[in-house]
């Protein structure tokens, strides 16, 4: 038997969720895996949080991606101070907000200039901006913010060379993901959304002109059967991947060694067997994921998950730290463990939308935390973890900071 659930009040989010979203969700879990809740910035959305629901619902065609449609439901879900002008923007025609068969258009296009040889020849490189990292940090020690000294320059000078972004540009690129991503005022929202526009439109235009041996001057060639992408298409598919290519390995970089440095048997464990290295890293993309809820859908007829049928022309979150931490997947899903077999996480999302940066976030993060143990055998936390300050986004989940004496 289904059940549609419309009368509840929906469950707002707050700050505390943003510190640990799956004390929310272990009780969600049992008592409501699918309901509705008010999201930043004032939209009441439908929530997934089981993994037996979350897994088919990410690979569900009726859970649409198509950005065009948004924006006539984001304003009737919406709560009245939402300002409109920020969803309208040239960021968002990208594969992520497309349903087949322009979602398998662009995926194609782009997959010929991103293609996983073209990673693993990069780990040299990675390596290099890893070592030249560590030894900056040594020489700011014994205390440094991780974040900035490493966490966050790694990922951006890999997608900076990768994509052919003057590196001089990261920190502005930094302000401005950090607010559009942010559950902040929409006004701030609306004009990083506009200074990184114009900024990749320039880009374009000068990769257009003047191609280089980069991915995005590929990607501004790549064509298929003649076909070839639009100017807003690139410039979206650039902040796509530019984006999602420092976020993700962000805070992958940052949750997986405050999840270590609280627990000594775990980074004893990887310091002894540095061959675990590979397998930490799933542990730490399960454990404390560094995107919390998978990007929007919206349901383009009425959907059945977990005995709750959602009518047609719903928006819906999908959980991905719910869906990590659901006891009836995972074994002891709330503690750390760098040898347990973690296959068939979802971090990087499931089905046609699963993350195409996924190989590179992987390599980083094996590269980051070796070179990490590897220099610093004494490194510890340099504030209490209770103190530590979490962004407040529903989509990344990540720190402000992480300090850390060595």
């Amino acid at each position: 038997m289904t059940r549609t659930v419309g009368n509840t009040d929906p469950i707002p989010l707050d700050d505390d969720f943003f510190a640990d979203p799956d004390a929310l969700y272990r009780r969600l879990r049992v008592e409501a895996p699918v309901t509705r809740i008010v999201a930043p910035p004032g939209l009441v959305v439908w929530l997934v949080t089981r993994y037996a629901d979350v897994r088919p619902a990410l690979n569900d065609a009726r859970l649409a991606k198509n950005g065009r449609r948004f924006q006539d439901l984001i304003g009737r879900h919406a709560a009245p101070t939402v300002r409109m002008a920020e969803f309208a923007n040239s960021l968002v025609e990208h594969m992520l907000n497309s349903d087949p068969p322009d979602h398998t258009r662009l995926r194609k296009l782009v997959n010929r200039a991103f293609t996983v040889r073209a990673i693993a020849q990069m780990r040299p490189r990675i390596t290099e901006i890893a070592t030249e990292l560590a030894d900056s940090m040594t020489a700011h020690g014994p205390e440094v913010d991780l974040l900035d000294e490493f966490a966050f320059p790694l990922p951006m000078t890999v997608i900076c060379e990768l994509l052919g972004v003057p590196q001089d540009r990261r920190d502005e690129f930094r302000t401005w993901s950090n607010t559009l991503l942010s559950a902040g005022e929409p006004e701030e929202r609306s004009a990083a959304a506009q200074a990184m526009a114009q900024f990749l439109a320039e880009l374009v235009a000068q990769k257009t002109a003047q191609p280089g041996e980069d991915m995005l001057s590929a990607i501004v060639a790549a064509s298929e059967d003649g076909d070839r992408l639009s100017h807003i298409e690139v410039i979206s598919m650039a902040f796509l991947l530019l984006v999602a290519g420092h976020e993700t390995t962000v805070n992958l970089i940052g949750n997986g060694m405050l999840a270590l440095l609280r627990r000594p048997d775990q980074l004893a464990a990887l310091r002894a067997d540095p061959s675990l290295v590979p397998n930490a890293v799933e542990e730490f993309l399960r454990f404390d994921g560094p995107v919390n809820l998978a990007t929007m859908r919206h349901t383009s007829a009425p959907v059945e998950i977990g005995g709750v049928t959602i009518p047609e022309g719903e928006l819906v979150l999908v959980s991905l730290i719910g869906a990590n931490r659901d006891p009836g997947r995972f074994e002891r899903p709330d503690e750390l463990d760098v040898t347990r077999d973690t296959s068939g996480h979802v971090a990087f999302g499931y089905g046609i939308h699963h993350c195409l940066g996924a190989p590179l976030a992987r390599l980083e993060g094996e590269i980051a935390f070796r070179t990490l143990l590897d220099r610093f055998p004494d490194i510890e936390l340099a504030a209490e973890p209770a103190s530590l300050a979490w962004r407040e986004s529903s989509l990344i989940h990540g720190l402000h900071r992480l300090p850390v004496r060595f």
